[in-house]
């Protein structure tokens, strides 16, 4: 029998979670979920953001670890891969670049980056505004992601491994459309990282470059950078991924069995769609730029990333504008997005009543796994047990 008093020797030897950064008291509700959150799940990276009215009032890294293995410190600016939390900054370069007169959305994809319609003429029709939609004519489901096809082009362009933009945009080039353009939805990250592609063909610089210079640099964000696909090239202060999954490398032409998380993708060929490292409060603080008018997008340009497209809404009265969920509620258009890869789940949330939150993992659901996609849920319903805003800024701490 346990000593009055004295913890039973299960509950001392039990898995705690580790945190860093500030969770005033009043927030002390949000903390407790993403705690929850990551033991439910065994994540063992993570972090979360909270803006309230332009101020950030919540910055926390967490770190986890089940089975004892010593798990690196994670701290509010540790990086992660954010997958495809990268297209809104994209669509964000590309309403810029309209914005200072270097393009149009209406403009031809085929025309723009010299692009055979051979194949199929309907790629004529495809135009930027398109692309940033999801309207373009490319539907995984049907023809395959072709950011996942890297064996297949290797092989059918004959060139070896890793394989390159240019390879990926050769191969689909030479098949036809899916569907006829902006005649329907379908999530597409080959048009995304056509995007990127146009980002470096109308501005003369690399996409990472011009993302930096225009939209990073002017609201005082620069731990941003693109991630790559090896863990031996992980960037300064970014976490591992896990995934209980192995994948054939598409790194090289050796054929050796890796981790899915490194190397089982190329992530510099998804640099536009989902190739972007960050903190969570980089992405709060990013989410800033479309709140209103700035340094980097003038009103008329944020117009543009949440307008409704030529197909109308969805059945739920959402609608995915550029690079981000849209959906009107009373006085005010919330924006979301997730985004995952094989040892990534990244949410971002810019909802009424001037709250925003971002939520990194390095760990995405996977067979077995409980559902990762009732974070949002819990989240929402921890903002209206807040009875007190914290008013302090936290920012001066990260940036």
């Amino acid at each position: 029998m346990a000593v009055s008093g004295a913890l039973p020797l299960w509950a001392a030897s039990a898995p705690a979670v580790v945190v860093s950064g500030v969770a005033p008291t009043a927030l002390a509700g949000f903390d407790r979920v993403l705690k929850t959150y990551i033991t439910e799940r065994d994540i063992s990276c993570a972090q979360l953001a909270i803006v309230k009215n332009g101020k950030l009032v919540l910055a926390r890294g967490y770190r986890y670890s089940s089975d004892g293995r010593a798990v690196p410190a994670v701290s509010p600016t540790s990086l992660f891969r954010i997958a495809s939390l990268s297209k809104h900054i994209t669509a964000a370069a590309i309403v810029r670049l309209v914005q200072d007169g270097k393009l149009t959305l209406g403009a031809s994809v085929a025309r723009l980056l010299g692009l055979s319609t051979a194949a199929d003429p309907r790629l004529a029709d495809v135009t930027v505004w398109r692309l940033l939609q999801h309207t373009g004519g490319w539907d995984s489901a049907i023809s395959k992601d072709y950011l996942y096809l890297d064996h297949v082009i290797a092989d059918a362009l004959g060139v070896p491994l890793p394989i390159t933009r240019g390879d990926i945009v050769k191969y689909a080039s030479s098949r036809p459309l899916d569907f006829a353009p902006g005649s329907r939805y379908a999530y597409s990250n080959y048009g995304y990282m056509l995007l990127g592609l146009i980002v470096e063909k109308v501005s003369g610089q690399s996409y990472e470059s011009y993302v930096k210079q225009k939209l990073l640099a002017p609201v005082g964000i620069t731990r941003l950078r693109l991630g790559r696909t090896l863990r031996a090239e992980a960037a300064p202060g970014e976490v591992f991924y896990e995934s209980r999954f192995t994948a054939k490398t598409v790194a090289d032409p050796q054929g050796a069995v890796v981790p899915a998380s490194y190397g089982g993708f190329n992530m510099p060929n998804r640099a536009s769609g989902g190739g972007w490292l960050a903190s969570a409060v980089d992405l709060v603080r990013f989410a800033k730029v479309f709140d209103a008018p700035g340094p980097v997008l003038n009103a008329t340009s944020i117009g543009k990333i949440v307008a409704k497209p030529e197909i109308g809404l969805t059945s739920s009265g959402s609608w995915y504008g550029g690079g981000l969920w849209v959906r009107q509620v009373t006085g005010h258009l919330n924006t979301w997005h997730d985004g995952s890869l094989p040892g990534t789940y990244t949410y971002l949330a810019r909802l009424q009543n001037g709250f925003t939150y971002a939520a990194l993992f390095n760990r995405r659901e996977e067979t077995g796994s409980l559902d990762f996609d009732v974070l949002s849920p819990l989240i929402n319903a921890e903002i209206g047990k807040v009875t007190t805003w914290p008013t302090t800024d936290l920012s001066s701490r990260y940036f």
